[in-house]
């Protein structure tokens, strides 16, 4: 029953933050290096893979509503991880879905060394 109420409340959400929201061309990212308490913001352009670390970011959309509306801001990602073997190189899919700049706890990233988040849209 939480779960299913979750699940509306999830979807009702992105179809708020979709139907009246801009789409912009850059997502910019926050992210955390867990290992050495270092905080980094940096712009992920849509369609175009930035690196974080051991992470490939991928940004495939990212919405802003306007500003007469409460502020929201989300952006769909695709999160790699790339693990590097004696004779060959990897990526597992980390992360995939939308995020939230005011929910981050929403949808995030599970990872015991970094964390990402959405700041803005432009």
């Amino acid at each position: 029953m939480v779960g299913a109420r979750l699940g509306v409340s999830l979807a009702g959400l992105v179809l708020a933050v979709a139907a009246p929201a801009r789409g912009e061309t850059i997502a910019v990212l926050q992210g955390l290096d867990k290992t050495v308490a270092r905080i980094s913001t940096f712009e992920a352009p849509i369609d175009r893979p930035v690196h974080f670390g051991s992470l490939v970011i991928t940004a495939r959309a990212c919405i802003k509503k306007p500003p007469e509306e409460p502020p929201e801001t989300a952006a769909f990602l695709e999160i790699d991880e790339v693990r590097a073997g004696e004779t060959s190189v990897s990526a597992k899919r980390v992360f995939s879905g939308w995020m939230f700049r005011s929910s981050p706890a929403l949808s995030a990233l599970e990872n015991p060394v970094y964390d990402v988040g959405v700041l803005d849209c432009k």
